[in-house]
């Protein structure tokens, strides 16, 4: 018995206990709007905090005690006062766009929501469906609009080849597993001259998404509902992307296979995954890895399961995804990194 390595781990513990109990308070000073309130404001009181959000005093000074006691905002003893230091505000605030970790920390409560039935899946070897995860879409909407209304059409089109020419002289593309068609309405609205097409199987989405393109005005967007692993389509689009869509698909395969089978030609691929390695020794050293395998566990491979598939993961990886795009058939295969989207991977590949 190693005293100071239990000594050790009883301080880890209570770092994980703590650390829980923040990313659910961070996840509600997210969606009230307190932190983007205190961002713009002086050491205030938690009375002031409260006015300024338009919330109830006495949550906002309880909550303010979590965020004080946990270093997440400073607190002046002598003058009751709270403030947000400029040096926290880009993680914790909208403003900061894609470096807003307290959106992503909304995912802890939505995989709360369905513990019971991961145990119950660790028991039966069953998954657990989409269904059950009905407040997903918006959040991956709410992440994916702060990463893409900043890199989608500078930094991420001009890495696939010829893209940025042929869309805007005229072009069709397709995005598979679209969601509710953020990441497809910015390029519509970029390129007029080209036709866009959104796929995916949710109808609550796909109606949300030809909903918001008719708001906009953008008569050359449109979506419908598929499965991404039926499109069905050959030698229809120029362009085809999917954005953190294959890893959690029951049949990634297939769904890759199609797409192959659905570009022109001379068509090109764009395959958005989470940034990871295959193996798991080679991810230990990765900070966020400990969150990418916790989502991988109670939502991606869950829900592949659950629709009878293989089950890849959140972290299947470089290797694997490099792999399985070769064998659709895919050529000329190169990896990206956008500054602007750090947490993913940005394949490009050629359909010859």
């Amino acid at each position: 018995m190693d005293k100071a390595r239990a000594k050790a781990f009883a301080g880890t513990m209570i770092g994980v206990m703590n650390g829980g109990a923040l990313a659910l308070m961070c996840s509600i000073g997210h969606r009230t709007g307190l932190f983007d309130s205190m961002a713009g404001m002086d050491p205030s009181t938690s009375q002031q905090i409260a006015d300024a959000a338009e919330l109830d005093e006495r949550y906002v000074r309880e909550w303010l005690a979590a965020m004080a006691s946990g270093r997440i905002v400073d607190y002046d003893a002598d003058a009751e006062t709270f403030v947000l230091p400029v040096e926290h505000q880009t993680l914790v605030t909208r403003a900061g766009g894609p470096l807003n970790i307290a959106s992503a920390l909304q995912n802890m409560a939505l995989l709360a929501q369905v513990e019971d039935d991961v145990v119950e899946a660790f028991h039966t070897g069953a998954g657990v469906p989409y269904s059950r995860f009905p407040k997903f879409g918006a959040i991956m909407a709410e992440e994916s609009a702060a990463r893409y209304d900043k890199a989608l059409i500078s930094e991420i089109i001009p890495n696939i080849p010829d893209a940025v020419e042929k869309l805007t002289a005229g072009a069709t593309l397709a995005d598979v597993g679209c969601g509710q068609g953020h990441a497809l309405l910015l390029m519509a609205k970029e390129y007029p001259n080209s036709t866009f097409t959104g796929m995916d199987f949710s109808a609550e989405a796909v109606t949300h998404a030809n909903e918001r393109a008719k708001e906009l005005g953008l008569d050359n967007a449109h979506f419908v509902e598929r499965d991404a692993a039926q499109i069905g389509e050959i030698d229809a689009y120029d362009f085809i992307t999917t954005f953190d869509a294959i890893h959690d698909q029951a049949y990634p395969h297939q769904v890759l296979e199609g797409i192959h089978a659905a570009l022109k030609h001379d068509g090109h691929y764009l395959c958005v995954e989470p940034k990871a390695e295959s193996n798991l020794a080679d991810n230990m050293d990765d900070p966020v890895a400990p969150y990418v395998y916790t989502m991988s566990t109670m939502h991606c491979m869950s829900v592949s399961i659950a629709g009878g598939g293989e089950g890849l993961g959140t972290a299947w990886g470089t290797q694997l995804a490099m792999q399985y795009l070769a064998d659709a058939g895919f050529t000329g295969i190169t990896t990206h990194e956008v500054r602007s989207d750090r947490t993913n991977t940005h394949f490009v590949a050629n359909k010859n």
